[in-house]
């Protein structure tokens, strides 16, 4: 048997370090909590015959919260939306998920408070699943949207990484809009 010195041990341990560091980056949106990303979903699925949703976006939000992924309080809230950027890996719908939002009125500002919620994610990707899901659930996506001018248009200033970035509104005013 070798006996291994201290700085081969260190050097040992600095290896197995970058595999697991590999590992977790290379799986970190698979990580994501199943019971997060399907109370988000279900937040944006519209109410049968309705212009409403089944879940409550701010229940949905709020266990993002608790498990540290957004803030205690948004990074931003401009007109009636509150916005959230995630602190950790997300997924959503197989993409990485960046950005939450919440449409909800707490004191009148003038027209026209909509109701709902929203998601930006990185694509990864194919975009079909988001598209099936904004035609079935009469949702608006935005595909490719400019993450940087939309963020900078709210006044929240933060380096996200060059890439493709969709965006999926299930508000009030998506669902009411006419059928194509």
């Amino acid at each position: 048997m070798q006996e291994t010195t201290p700085l081969s041990a260190c050097r040992t341990r600095r290896l197995f370090g970058a595999i697991l560091l590999a590992a977790s980056g290379a799986s970190a949106l698979a990580a994501t909590d199943p019971l997060l990303e399907s109370g988000l979903l279900h937040a944006l699925h519209l109410k049968k015959g309705t212009t409403d949703r089944v879940g409550t976006s701010g229940k949905a939000i709020a266990a993002y919260m608790r498990e540290g992924y957004v803030g205690k309080r948004p990074d931003q809230r401009f007109d009636y939306t509150d916005y959230y950027l995630l602190k950790k890996p997300a997924s959503f719908m197989g993409h990485a998920l960046v950005l939450i939002e919440e449409e909800y009125i707490t004191q009148y500002i003038g027209c026209c408070v909509s109701p709902g919620a929203g998601v930006t994610v990185r694509v990864h990707g194919s975009t079909q699943k988001l598209q099936a899901f904004a035609h079935a659930q009469r949702c608006t996506l935005t595909d490719p949207v400019d993450i940087r001018q939309a963020l900078g248009e709210v006044a929240i200033k933060t380096r996200l990484p060059r890439g493709h970035y969709a965006s999926l509104s299930c508000r009030e005013r998506d669902a009411e809009r006419e059928e194509p």
